[in-house]
């Protein structure tokens, strides 16, 4: 039986990576030689990173399903009894190597950038910041603790990401984390090596500051943010370059960041000119909305105001991405209760949402489709179907046309034109009339009929 078992070795769980392990570097995922991942087991490396790949995918899978798929893998090949409990796989998912992880999301968003386009000549990255929701353990309260607006036992510990997109293609370049007490722009500094000469940073107003704009032009990096909504922005002043458009010079701030080192802070220039410029949002049925930008590229020949404000205009998709790892992935809570797996829980999201936009960048180069125009949740369901069928090809040539077909799928699946479209951020379904807690489980005292009190007054009850 040792082709049998070496053949048995070899496959993955539901062949993902057929679709998949195209895009990875097969010697990180290779079986080591000495030391950790060495040992010829049932949860192999690369079968652990693709069980874990295949939960990512699937949101409330848990590891009991991964260990029966596994059962039914051993059960197919060979008569052989794998262990029904879960403390192996779990154990098998602890020793993933934690540097080869991020190796792997990197080595994906590669793949995916090779359809980036450039915007007047500059490699656009967005940058923003989200948080998730982690298990109520000793071990996350320490590392990510809970806001103070929620009580002692009653809340959950919140992590802190800031992560950099490409504008082109979607993907994930990196991404830092921390907790509550943690700024942004302190955050920020972990993804300095990022932006190099040729590059263009799109934020939001929480990024316009001097010192960062001071940084990123220092290193070659032009930059497009929104103004802050605490620096003036009369129009009336400064040198005039257009209609909303003036040229000005900002001064150094006399006080430090407390995030940036005084080594840094010296050699910050004492002026920086910079260009402001206001449009209007005319949208049919809702009212004008002004939006002022701030930006390093002065010439107003080669970058139009009108471009600037289509680019900005641009900057939305990443709230795009961020829903789709947290809420059609299902990353908005994660599993893990400790940080240590936490992090490793992160990464996995992070590899499966950029191998997903390998997949539909290559489908937007074989149709000639945009990949702003391509469903990500269809592209994920697609996936989940075609790893199926192209798991029961019997020939290389059946796996290349099923291949073939998942790809004009996706080129298919395109997000409809919702334009004036509005959608309020309001629950249509009522909640179920179960109080808040609002104290520990053990110490909470549940009153007699109180649910159907709450369910007429929620708000006094609440009160």
């Amino acid at each position: 039986m040792g082709r049998r078992i070496a053949r048995l070795r070899q496959q993955s769980l539901c062949h993902l990576d057929q679709l998949f392990g195209r895009f990875l570097p097969p010697a990180l995922l290779a079986q080591a030689d000495e030391g950790l991942n060495s040992r010829e087991r049932i949860f192999s490396l690369r079968r652990t990173f693709f069980g874990f790949l295949y939960q990512v995918l699937n949101p409330d899978c848990s590891c009991r399903e991964v260990v029966r798929q596994i059962q039914a893998l051993f059960a197919l090949h060979q008569d052989r009894d794998v262990d029904e409990g879960t403390g192996a796989y779990c154990q098998a998912r602890a020793r993933l190597p934690g540097d080869i992880l991020p190796r792997l999301r990197c080595a994906a968003a590669a793949q995916a950038e090779k359809a980036r386009q450039l915007w007047h000549g500059f490699c656009v990255k967005v940058v923003d910041g989200t948080t998730t929701s982690l298990p109520d353990t000793p071990d996350n309260q320490r590392a990510y603790p809970q806001p103070r607006s929620q009580k002692p036992g009653c809340g959950f510990p919140q992590l802190k990401l800031l992560g950099v997109f490409s504008l082109s293609t979607g993907a994930l370049l990196d991404y830092v984390r921390g907790n509550k007490h943690q700024h942004e722009l302190g955050l920020l500094r972990g993804l300095m090596h990022l932006f190099k000469a040729g590059d263009l940073v799109l934020a939001d107003r929480a990024f316009s500051t001097y010192t960062l704009l001071a940084l990123l032009l220092a290193r070659g990096v032009q930059c497009v943010f929104r103004l802050h909504q605490a620096r003036p922005a009369d129009l009336r002043k400064g040198k005039r370059l257009g209609k909303l458009d003036r040229l000005f010079t900002w001064d150094k701030p006399l006080q430090r960041p407390r995030y940036l080192p005084k080594a840094i802070w010296k050699t910050i220039s004492k002026q920086l000119s910079v260009r402001v410029l206001r449009f209007s949002l005319h949208v049919p049925g809702f009212r004008v909305r002004c939006v002022t930008l701030v930006t390093t590229l002065l010439d107003t020949e080669k970058y139009p105001a009108e471009d600037l404000a289509r680019l900005y205009a641009e900057r939305w998709r990443v709230e795009l991405w961020f829903r789709d790892i947290k809420t059609s992935m299902g990353m908005e809570v994660l599993h893990c209760k400790s940080p240590k797996m936490v992090h490793k829980e992160l990464e996995m999201f992070f590899i499966a949402y950029n191998l997903i936009r390998c997949l539909m960048a290559e489908a937007s180069l074989c149709y000639k489709v945009g990949i702003g125009w391509l469903s990500f949740k269809g592209t994920v369901d697609s996936v989940r179907q075609f790893a199926a069928a192209i798991a029961q090809a019997r020939s290389r040539k059946t796996q290349k046309r099923l291949l073939n077909k998942l790809l004009e799928v996706i080129a298919r699946d395109r997000l409809p034109e919702r334009s004036g479209r509005y959608e309020p951020r309001a629950v249509k379904r009522r909640p179920k009339p179960f109080p808040l807690l609002n104290r520990p489980r053990h110490r909470f005292k549940q009153i007699p009929h109180r649910n159907r009190y709450w369910k007429a007054h929620p708000r006094k009850s609440r009160a």
